[in-house]
């Protein structure tokens, strides 16, 4: 059994964005050399999330429109009593998960139609790390 382990650095300009990282794991992968396992990708930040879904910008669009609506940016939360402004991102989250675990096979990633990876990021405009760990033969 081998092991790889790469850390992504993610800075967005915006608060909220959502980046495509998939050649960044591909990337990992192939200096891995391991053709037959699992990679994880994971956020290694409670503001910042990592997904598969479509790349498709309206769709993006649409996502980050309907976490406004579940978790909107406001003044009233708890969270906030502690001098953090930032309670709606940590919601928004918990919403959209931490990880995503990825099969290998025959050396590439087992993807769906149309799936790839993404950095959801909800509370940007600093440096943030993303976890890729890849395990298999």
């Amino acid at each position: 059994m081998k092991h790889y382990t790469e850390y992504l650095i993610i800075h967005t300009d915006k608060v909220r964005d959502i980046v495509n990282i998939t050649d960044k794991v591909k990337n990992a992968l192939r200096i891995s050399k391991i053709t037959e396992g699992i990679c994880l990708v994971n956020a290694m930040h409670i503001t910042s999330s990592v997904f598969i879904n479509d790349n498709e910008y309206g769709l993006h669009k649409d996502i980050l429109e309907w976490l406004e609506k579940l978790a909107p940016e406001k003044p009233d939360y708890k969270h906030h009593q502690t001098g953090e402004t930032n309670a709606d991102a940590h919601l928004k989250r918990t919403i959209m998960g931490r990880e995503v675990v990825i099969a290998i096979t025959k050396g590439k990633l087992d993807f769906g139609a149309w799936e790839q990876i993404f950095y959801g990021e909800f509370d940007g405009r600093r440096n943030k790390r993303v976890l890729i760990k890849i395990i298999g033969v």
